[in-house]
């Protein structure tokens, strides 16, 4: 059994934590949200009054956190110097690649062991410990990182050096976010020429136009029973995160000096479905704007 610290409890970070309990480790967990605290105990964990409480002890400390200040201001105001140096540092939060290797560089030098780990599945893979992690950190630590993540994993891949497994989030994001407009553009489409929707999906499911989000993540109602698209787009990939992507994205774009044209059209397209009421909704619902559903 291993002490695990938890620090982030939201919609992915809940179901994590509760998979790393159903595997038997003792997990201490923290979040400024009492509800999700509450939850997490309920899970089987165990609640700390606070981020330096629930490390103190800790073998692995875990974070999923908001954003890159956030994930500045916990490790260097509250876990580095007082979580032991032994602990193992995981940081599963999805932030920009300078933070990143900021905080693996604090962490080094305080003489700990870290690792940018960002994930990929949602809210379903959380709950059911089936997500992918992208992993950056020192090579000789990796299989440490790669056990400790076991109970919330499907695969774990090293990207590479710190700040590699974020880069890699925000390119696989990227990608996701372009090819999912394209799905529900050509989902729109094919309804206006007449062309069932099932008919379409069978159709390009099984030829040039399959893709992840249309054969796993399907935007139409009916046709992928895990979709968000059966449960009126609820839970799953909120779109306001999908949009925190694409800007991380678009800014590590501009600094690298990266021409991604098409990046920048699905931030563009994903900030408007966010201004007119999708911001909690999946991603996927995208597919309502382009249906005409939705106006400005």
């Amino acid at each position: 059994m291993t002490r695990i610290a938890f620090i982030g409890l939201g919609n992915m970070g809940g179901g994590m934590a509760a998979n790393q309990a159903r595997a038997g480790h003792e997990v201490v967990a923290f979040d400024l949200s009492a509800a999700a605290l509450e939850r997490a105990v309920a899970a089987g964990c165990r609640a700390a009054g606070s981020v330096i409480e629930a490390v103190a002890e800790a073998e692995v400390v875990i974070t999923m956190l908001p954003a890159g200040p956030h994930v500045r201001d916990v490790y260097g105001a509250q876990i580095l110097g007082h979580a032991p140096t032994t602990a193992l540092l995981i940081d599963c939060s999805t932030i920009d690649v300078e933070s990143a290797r900021a905080v693996a560089l604090l962490a080094r030098s305080a003489g700990y062991r870290f690792a940018d780990a960002p994930v990929s599945g949602g809210t379903a893979a959380a709950e059911a410990g089936t997500l992918a992690f992208m992993v950056g950190c020192d090579e000789a630590d990796f299989a440490d990182i790669e056990s400790a993540l076991v109970p919330m994993s499907r695969v774990t891949i090293r990207a590479g050096d710190h700040g590699a497994g974020q880069a890699a989030k925000i390119c696989n994001n990227m990608v996701l976010g372009i090819t999912m407009i394209g799905v529900c553009e050509a989902f729109a489409l094919a309804e206006k020429l007449g062309l069932e929707a099932d008919r379409f999906f069978d159709i390009a499911s099984r030829s040039s136009g399959q893709c992840w989000s249309l054969s796993n993540y399907s935007p139409w109602p009916g046709q992928v029973p895990t979709a968000p698209s059966n449960r009126n787009y609820e839970g799953g990939f909120a779109t306001a995160m999908m949009l925190k992507d694409l800007k991380l994205a678009q800014e590590a774009a501009a600094k690298s000096g990266a021409a991604t044209p098409m990046g920048a059209q699905a931030e563009g397209l994903y900030a408007l479905f966010d201004q007119l009421g999708g911001r909690g909704q999946d991603f996927s619902a995208i597919l309502k704007m382009f249906r005409g559903e939705l106006a400005p």
